[in-house]
């Protein structure tokens, strides 16, 4: 398989109605990773066609560096509906396009659809090793999808994130979402295992209904931290006021800063010192654990965290 696309920071993925003249230009002033124009769930049938014609324009419209967000993308209409391949070719010659989120992933065949019209719509922008490529982003919806999720992050060199939609796979499960997702404990898991096997940059949670006033906040930020130690590294977001939770939450936190630049000082005196493995606080420190500290400073640096200065903060940090 191909070289994936170049990997971006996703914490936050927010929908926002590209139904709404009012919400698109409102849209470009929220620090969001990533914005996506919704023309799936927000749109009623009626509005479809007019919906697209009017995130088109705004496509269009837009100049450089009047974004505050930084990935642009739009959520077509399911591949099995009449409504995707209009999506697809109206809107993804685009050059402010970044990525296309497509619903109701089920099968590898959703995605060679999806990348057989990009292929032909924008064939200068199809190819990963452009640089330039669009990215896709696949919503993991149902029991199927779920069987199906080995094939499914093998369909397209083009893909670069799995996301899970509670809602519809409680729907397809009969299942009733409680506090705790206990329920979708098998599900959240089964993504983020096979979004990590297949290298895939992101993948992101279920959206939290929650985000009033401070119990709000609260339950969103106990489902952060629930995804998080899952191994998903975004969260799907409804409204702005939810950005700054899942971005806190999402970033690496003080503490795995200063244990990762304790780490990752302290192995450059042990490499120096010639020694594979060795100790700190009284624990082992072998290559697993170096590549754990490696990859959040890595993250941190993504999110824009100057892990330089943690770094130096611990320049003394010597190995046992």
């Amino acid at each position: 398989m191909a070289a994936r696309s170049p990997s971006i920071i996703r914490r936050s993925l927010l929908y926002v109605p590209a139904s709404s003249q009012k919400m698109l230009a409102k849209s470009l002033a929220i620090p969001s990773d990533n914005v996506t124009y919704d023309l799936e769930d927000s749109v009623t049938p009626s509005l479809k066609s007019a919906a697209r014609d009017q995130l088109r324009s705004h496509l269009t419209n837009l100049g450089s560096g009047t974004r505050a967000f930084g990935e642009l993308a739009v959520r077509i209409n399911a591949v099995s509906t009449s409504h995707a391949l209009q999506d697809l070719t109206s809107l993804v010659a685009s050059p402010n396009l970044d990525a296309v989120v497509v619903p109701k992933v089920e099968s590898a065949a959703d995605l060679t659809f999806v990348t057989d019209v990009l292929r032909h719509t924008a064939p200068e922008r199809h190819q990963p090793s452009s640089g330039n490529a669009i990215k896709i982003i696949a919503l993991i919806e149902s029991a199927r999808a779920i069987m199906n999720l080995g094939e499914i992050c093998k369909a397209t060199p083009q893909l670069s994130g799995l996301i899970f939609a509670a809602e519809d796979f409680a729907l397809d499960l009969s299942l009733t979402r409680t506090p705790s997702l206990r329920e979708f404990l098998y599900a959240r898991s089964a993504i983020v295992t096979a979004a990590r096997a297949a290298s895939l940059p992101s993948s992101i949670d279920l959206v939290c209904t929650s985000f009033r006033g401070e119990p709000g906040l609260k339950t969103l930020a106990d489902e952060c931290e629930d995804g998080k130690a899952l191994g998903f590294n975004g969260k799907q977001c409804i409204h702005p006021s939810q950005l700054d939770v899942v971005h806190r939450l999402f970033s690496p936190s003080d503490r795995e800063l200063e244990w990762a630049a304790r780490i990752l000082v302290a192995n450059e005196k042990a490499v120096h010192q010639g020694r594979g493995a060795w100790t700190m606080d009284g624990s082992m420190i072998d290559a697993p654990v170096i590549g754990k500290a490696a990859a959040i400073a890595e993250r941190a640096t993504k999110c824009g965290i100057q892990m330089g200065k943690v770094l130096e903060k611990w320049s003394h940090q010597e190995p046992e």
